[in-house]
Protein backbone atom coordinates (compact mmCIF):
# COMPACT_ATOMS: atom_id res chain seq x y z
CA UNK A 1 0.00 0.00 0.00
CA UNK A 2 1.15 3.59 -1.09
CA UNK A 3 1.85 6.52 1.45
CA UNK A 4 -0.92 8.24 0.04
CA UNK A 5 -3.13 5.28 0.37
CA UNK A 6 -2.39 4.51 3.93
CA UNK A 7 -2.64 8.16 5.05
CA UNK A 8 -5.83 8.79 3.34
CA UNK A 9 -7.20 5.24 3.85
CA UNK A 10 -11.32 4.91 4.88
CA UNK A 11 -11.05 1.75 6.77
CA UNK A 12 -9.36 1.87 10.14
CA UNK A 13 -6.10 0.28 10.64
CA UNK A 14 -6.35 -3.26 12.75
CA UNK A 15 -5.43 -3.35 15.78
CA UNK A 16 -2.16 -4.61 16.37
CA UNK A 17 0.13 -6.09 19.62
CA UNK A 18 3.55 -4.61 21.39
CA UNK A 19 5.42 -6.51 23.95
CA UNK A 20 7.23 -5.36 26.88
CA UNK A 21 8.53 -5.80 30.68
CA UNK A 22 8.16 -3.51 33.60
CA UNK A 23 9.42 -3.42 37.51
CA UNK A 24 8.97 -1.74 41.04
CA UNK A 25 10.87 -1.42 43.41
CA UNK A 26 8.15 -2.06 45.98
CA UNK A 27 7.53 -5.29 43.75
CA UNK A 28 9.02 -8.14 45.77
CA UNK A 29 7.53 -11.17 47.39
CA UNK A 30 7.28 -11.63 50.95
CA UNK A 31 7.35 -15.25 50.26
CA UNK A 32 9.35 -15.62 47.51
CA UNK A 33 11.85 -12.85 47.97
CA UNK A 34 14.36 -14.35 45.29
CA UNK A 35 12.05 -13.84 42.53
CA UNK A 36 13.22 -10.57 40.78
CA UNK A 37 10.54 -7.60 40.74
CA UNK A 38 9.25 -7.59 36.85
CA UNK A 39 6.92 -9.35 34.49
CA UNK A 40 6.39 -8.97 30.47
CA UNK A 41 3.55 -7.56 29.29
CA UNK A 42 1.51 -7.26 25.79
CA UNK A 43 -0.57 -4.03 24.79
CA UNK A 44 -3.36 -4.71 22.28
CA UNK A 45 -3.70 -1.23 19.94
CA UNK A 46 -7.09 -1.27 18.83
CA UNK A 47 -8.61 -0.98 15.39
CA UNK A 48 -8.02 2.72 14.44
CA UNK A 49 -6.24 3.87 17.64
CA UNK A 50 -5.03 6.78 17.16
CA UNK A 51 -1.41 8.47 18.90
CA UNK A 52 -3.33 12.33 19.01
CA UNK A 53 -7.05 11.20 20.42
CA UNK A 54 -6.80 10.02 24.22
CA UNK A 55 -8.02 6.92 25.14
CA UNK A 56 -9.31 4.60 27.87
CA UNK A 57 -6.91 1.29 28.82
CA UNK A 58 -8.11 -1.60 30.41
CA UNK A 59 -6.38 -4.08 32.20
CA UNK A 60 -6.94 -7.57 31.43
CA UNK A 61 -5.54 -9.92 34.20
CA UNK A 62 -5.49 -14.14 33.58
CA UNK A 63 -6.27 -16.42 35.93
CA UNK A 64 -4.55 -19.56 37.53
CA UNK A 65 -3.26 -22.13 34.37
CA UNK A 66 -4.20 -19.42 31.52
CA UNK A 67 -1.94 -17.45 29.07
CA UNK A 68 -2.69 -14.22 28.01
CA UNK A 69 -3.51 -15.18 24.34
CA UNK A 70 -5.92 -17.76 25.93
CA UNK A 71 -8.14 -15.35 28.35
CA UNK A 72 -8.21 -12.94 24.99
CA UNK A 73 -9.47 -15.29 22.74
CA UNK A 74 -11.94 -17.02 25.10
CA UNK A 75 -13.48 -13.61 26.25
CA UNK A 76 -12.98 -12.45 22.74
CA UNK A 77 -11.78 -8.78 24.45
CA UNK A 78 -10.13 -8.00 21.32
CA UNK A 79 -13.68 -7.20 20.02
CA UNK A 80 -14.24 -5.34 23.05
CA UNK A 81 -11.63 -2.94 22.64
CA UNK A 82 -12.01 -2.20 19.08
CA UNK A 83 -15.65 -1.36 20.30
CA UNK A 84 -14.46 1.02 23.35
CA UNK A 85 -11.70 2.37 21.53
CA UNK A 86 -9.69 0.97 24.47
CA UNK A 87 -5.76 -0.26 24.80
CA UNK A 88 -5.96 -3.52 26.45
CA UNK A 89 -2.56 -4.30 28.97
CA UNK A 90 -2.04 -8.03 29.40
CA UNK A 91 0.48 -8.64 32.02
CA UNK A 92 1.77 -12.19 31.97
CA UNK A 93 2.62 -14.09 34.98
CA UNK A 94 5.87 -15.82 35.58
CA UNK A 95 6.88 -19.45 35.67
CA UNK A 96 9.65 -18.13 38.67
CA UNK A 97 6.82 -16.33 40.58
CA UNK A 98 3.96 -18.95 40.62
CA UNK A 99 4.51 -22.56 38.79
CA UNK A 100 0.91 -22.50 38.55
CA UNK A 101 0.90 -18.86 36.38
CA UNK A 102 -1.64 -17.52 39.28
CA UNK A 103 -1.09 -13.75 40.87
CA UNK A 104 0.20 -14.10 44.01
CA UNK A 105 -2.94 -12.68 45.43
CA UNK A 106 -2.47 -13.94 48.78
CA UNK A 107 1.31 -12.76 49.45
CA UNK A 108 1.45 -10.53 52.02
CA UNK A 109 3.30 -7.39 50.22
CA UNK A 110 0.95 -8.19 47.28
CA UNK A 111 -2.54 -8.13 49.26
CA UNK A 112 -0.83 -4.44 50.61
CA UNK A 113 -0.25 -3.30 47.16
CA UNK A 114 3.06 -3.89 46.89
CA UNK A 115 4.45 -7.30 45.46
CA UNK A 116 2.50 -8.26 42.29
CA UNK A 117 0.38 -5.03 42.34
CA UNK A 118 2.88 -2.44 42.55
CA UNK A 119 4.32 -4.34 39.51
CA UNK A 120 0.93 -4.07 37.81
CA UNK A 121 0.57 -0.61 38.49
CA UNK A 122 4.56 0.23 36.89
CA UNK A 123 2.88 -1.55 34.08
CA UNK A 124 -0.04 0.67 33.60
CA UNK A 125 2.13 3.78 34.04
CA UNK A 126 4.50 3.18 31.44
CA UNK A 127 1.45 2.30 28.85
CA UNK A 128 -0.33 5.94 29.95
CA UNK A 129 3.58 7.31 28.82
CA UNK A 130 3.62 5.18 25.96
CA UNK A 131 0.22 6.25 24.36
CA UNK A 132 -1.95 9.25 24.86
CA UNK A 133 -4.36 7.37 27.31
CA UNK A 134 -7.11 8.49 29.43
CA UNK A 135 -6.11 8.49 33.58
CA UNK A 136 -9.40 8.91 34.23
CA UNK A 137 -10.85 6.31 32.01
CA UNK A 138 -8.72 3.06 33.50
CA UNK A 139 -10.02 -0.33 34.71
CA UNK A 140 -9.00 -3.26 35.84
CA UNK A 141 -10.54 -6.97 34.50
CA UNK A 142 -9.49 -10.61 36.10
CA UNK A 143 -10.32 -13.65 36.38
CA UNK A 144 -9.99 -16.10 39.24
CA UNK A 145 -6.71 -15.13 40.61
CA UNK A 146 -6.32 -12.24 38.51
CA UNK A 147 -9.95 -11.17 39.50
CA UNK A 148 -8.18 -11.24 43.44
CA UNK A 149 -5.57 -9.18 42.32
CA UNK A 150 -7.67 -6.87 40.15
CA UNK A 151 -9.49 -6.19 43.48
CA UNK A 152 -6.09 -5.43 45.44
CA UNK A 153 -5.32 -2.86 42.41
CA UNK A 154 -8.59 -1.38 43.26
CA UNK A 155 -8.39 -0.97 46.77
CA UNK A 156 -4.80 0.46 46.81
CA UNK A 157 -4.08 1.98 43.84
CA UNK A 158 -7.09 4.11 43.40
CA UNK A 159 -5.06 6.49 42.04
CA UNK A 160 -4.82 4.92 39.23
CA UNK A 161 -7.60 2.17 38.94
CA UNK A 162 -11.25 4.04 38.14
CA UNK A 163 -13.17 0.43 38.06
CA UNK A 164 -12.46 -2.60 38.57
CA UNK A 165 -14.10 -6.06 37.30
CA UNK A 166 -13.99 -9.36 38.65
CA UNK A 167 -14.89 -12.84 37.28
CA UNK A 168 -14.74 -15.52 39.95
CA UNK A 169 -12.59 -13.18 42.45
CA UNK A 170 -12.16 -12.93 45.49
CA UNK A 171 -11.65 -9.54 48.02
CA UNK A 172 -8.53 -7.77 48.59
CA UNK A 173 -6.69 -9.34 51.51
CA UNK A 174 -9.25 -12.24 52.02
CA UNK A 175 -6.14 -14.91 52.72
CA UNK A 176 -4.17 -13.78 56.05
CA UNK A 177 -1.20 -16.27 54.50
CA UNK A 178 -0.29 -18.07 51.45
CA UNK A 179 -0.67 -21.38 53.92
CA UNK A 180 -4.90 -20.61 54.01
CA UNK A 181 -5.35 -19.63 50.35
CA UNK A 182 -6.68 -22.61 49.28
CA UNK A 183 -9.07 -23.04 52.25
CA UNK A 184 -9.83 -19.55 51.67
CA UNK A 185 -11.02 -20.03 48.17
CA UNK A 186 -13.06 -22.98 49.35
CA UNK A 187 -14.82 -21.24 52.59
CA UNK A 188 -14.79 -17.61 52.19
CA UNK A 189 -12.62 -14.98 53.81
CA UNK A 190 -10.78 -15.06 57.31
CA UNK A 191 -10.49 -11.76 57.51
CA UNK A 192 -12.56 -8.32 57.85
CA UNK A 193 -12.34 -7.55 54.11
CA UNK A 194 -14.91 -4.78 54.41
CA UNK A 195 -12.44 -2.62 56.99
CA UNK A 196 -9.93 -2.78 53.98
CA UNK A 197 -11.86 -0.99 51.89
CA UNK A 198 -12.98 1.39 55.13
CA UNK A 199 -9.19 2.01 55.55
CA UNK A 200 -8.76 2.68 51.18
CA UNK A 201 -11.30 4.96 51.26
CA UNK A 202 -10.46 7.28 54.51
CA UNK A 203 -7.13 7.45 52.96
CA UNK A 204 -8.06 8.54 49.63
CA UNK A 205 -7.92 12.06 48.18
CA UNK A 206 -10.39 14.76 49.54
CA UNK A 207 -12.66 14.58 46.45
CA UNK A 208 -13.93 11.10 47.35
CA UNK A 209 -12.64 9.42 43.79
CA UNK A 210 -14.90 6.55 43.24
CA UNK A 211 -13.67 2.96 42.32
CA UNK A 212 -17.07 0.91 41.24
CA UNK A 213 -17.06 -2.29 41.21
CA UNK A 214 -18.69 -5.25 38.71
CA UNK A 215 -18.32 -8.30 40.69
CA UNK A 216 -19.72 -11.37 38.78
CA UNK A 217 -19.38 -14.89 40.15
CA UNK A 218 -21.29 -18.43 39.11
CA UNK A 219 -23.05 -19.97 41.62
CA UNK A 220 -21.86 -23.04 41.23
CA UNK A 221 -18.20 -22.25 41.36
CA UNK A 222 -16.47 -25.15 43.08
CA UNK A 223 -13.07 -23.59 42.85
CA UNK A 224 -14.02 -20.20 44.44
CA UNK A 225 -17.02 -20.18 46.92
CA UNK A 226 -19.73 -17.68 45.83
CA UNK A 227 -19.53 -16.65 49.24
CA UNK A 228 -16.52 -14.21 47.77
CA UNK A 229 -18.74 -12.59 45.80
CA UNK A 230 -20.75 -11.32 48.40
CA UNK A 231 -17.33 -10.43 50.47
CA UNK A 232 -16.13 -7.91 47.30
CA UNK A 233 -19.26 -6.15 46.99
CA UNK A 234 -18.71 -5.07 50.88
CA UNK A 235 -15.22 -4.33 50.59
CA UNK A 236 -16.11 -2.05 47.60
CA UNK A 237 -19.47 -0.47 48.75
CA UNK A 238 -16.67 0.05 51.71
CA UNK A 239 -14.25 1.70 49.62
CA UNK A 240 -17.33 3.48 47.77
CA UNK A 241 -18.17 5.26 51.13
CA UNK A 242 -21.51 3.16 51.87
CA UNK A 243 -21.76 1.70 54.87
CA UNK A 244 -22.26 -2.31 55.28
CA UNK A 245 -23.52 -4.51 57.87
CA UNK A 246 -21.49 -5.67 60.58
CA UNK A 247 -20.38 -9.31 61.42
CA UNK A 248 -21.66 -11.64 58.74
CA UNK A 249 -19.34 -11.31 55.35
CA UNK A 250 -22.10 -12.07 53.52
CA UNK A 251 -24.03 -9.46 55.28
CA UNK A 252 -24.92 -6.67 52.76
CA UNK A 253 -27.46 -3.25 52.66
CA UNK A 254 -30.25 -3.41 50.49
CA UNK A 255 -29.89 -2.52 46.86
CA UNK A 256 -31.52 0.21 44.96
CA UNK A 257 -32.10 -2.23 42.53
CA UNK A 258 -32.26 -6.17 42.41
CA UNK A 259 -34.21 -7.60 39.79
CA UNK A 260 -33.72 -11.81 37.99
CA UNK A 261 -33.60 -12.32 34.45
CA UNK A 262 -33.82 -15.44 32.60
CA UNK A 263 -33.38 -15.10 28.83
CA UNK A 264 -34.70 -17.45 26.44
CA UNK A 265 -31.23 -18.92 25.87
CA UNK A 266 -28.53 -19.07 28.14
CA UNK A 267 -28.27 -19.18 31.96
CA UNK A 268 -30.19 -16.96 34.42
CA UNK A 269 -29.02 -14.84 36.76
CA UNK A 270 -29.67 -12.14 39.50
CA UNK A 271 -28.26 -8.55 39.56
CA UNK A 272 -27.77 -6.87 42.56
CA UNK A 273 -26.88 -2.89 42.19
CA UNK A 274 -25.85 0.18 44.14
CA UNK A 275 -25.55 3.29 43.47
CA UNK A 276 -24.79 7.21 44.13
CA UNK A 277 -25.89 9.77 42.42
CA UNK A 278 -27.09 7.65 39.53
CA UNK A 279 -23.86 6.81 39.10
CA UNK A 280 -22.73 2.84 39.67
CA UNK A 281 -21.05 1.70 42.88
CA UNK A 282 -21.10 -1.80 42.57
CA UNK A 283 -23.51 -3.91 40.71
CA UNK A 284 -23.44 -7.70 42.01
CA UNK A 285 -24.39 -10.33 39.28
CA UNK A 286 -24.39 -14.08 40.12
CA UNK A 287 -24.99 -16.41 37.35
CA UNK A 288 -27.43 -19.92 38.05
CA UNK A 289 -25.71 -23.23 37.00
CA UNK A 290 -22.33 -21.62 35.73
CA UNK A 291 -19.26 -23.24 37.66
CA UNK A 292 -15.71 -21.49 37.31
CA UNK A 293 -15.92 -20.16 34.16
CA UNK A 294 -16.46 -16.83 32.13
CA UNK A 295 -19.94 -17.30 30.50
CA UNK A 296 -20.79 -16.53 27.10
CA UNK A 297 -16.70 -17.29 26.38
CA UNK A 298 -15.35 -19.68 23.50
CA UNK A 299 -16.12 -23.13 25.04
CA UNK A 300 -13.04 -23.76 23.09
CA UNK A 301 -10.41 -22.41 25.69
CA UNK A 302 -10.33 -23.57 29.09
CA UNK A 303 -12.08 -21.58 32.03
CA UNK A 304 -15.15 -20.71 29.25
CA UNK A 305 -18.21 -21.39 28.99
CA UNK A 306 -20.62 -20.68 25.84
CA UNK A 307 -24.00 -19.55 25.79
CA UNK A 308 -25.55 -16.62 27.96
CA UNK A 309 -25.15 -14.24 29.69
CA UNK A 310 -21.99 -12.88 27.63
CA UNK A 311 -19.92 -11.84 30.19
CA UNK A 312 -17.64 -9.59 28.13
CA UNK A 313 -20.72 -7.70 26.79
CA UNK A 314 -21.53 -6.67 30.92
CA UNK A 315 -18.32 -5.95 31.15
CA UNK A 316 -18.98 -3.24 28.27
CA UNK A 317 -21.76 -1.93 29.33
CA UNK A 318 -20.40 -1.26 33.22
CA UNK A 319 -17.53 -0.10 31.97
CA UNK A 320 -18.80 2.94 29.37
CA UNK A 321 -21.20 3.71 32.90
CA UNK A 322 -18.54 4.25 35.03
CA UNK A 323 -16.13 6.16 32.45
CA UNK A 324 -18.93 8.61 32.24
CA UNK A 325 -19.27 9.77 35.44
CA UNK A 326 -15.09 10.21 34.70
CA UNK A 327 -15.32 12.29 32.14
Amino acid sequence: MSFWARWFRSTPAPGFYVEGRSAAWNGWLAANPTVLPRRDWRLYVPAGASRWRRMPLIVLLHGCKQSTEEIVRGTRFEALADKLGAYVLLPKQSESANPYGCWNWFDVATASGRGEAAIVASMMRKALRWRRTDDARTAVVGMSAGGALAAVLGVHHGDRVHAVVTVAGLASGAAASPLTALTVMKRGPETDVALAGRVAHDASDPAGRRVPLLAIHGRHDDVVSLRHAASLARQFLARNGVDVPAGSESALPDPDHARHERPARGRGFQVREWEREGAPVVRLVEIDDLGHAWSGGDGRVPFHEPGGPDVTAMIGVFLGQAWAVAE
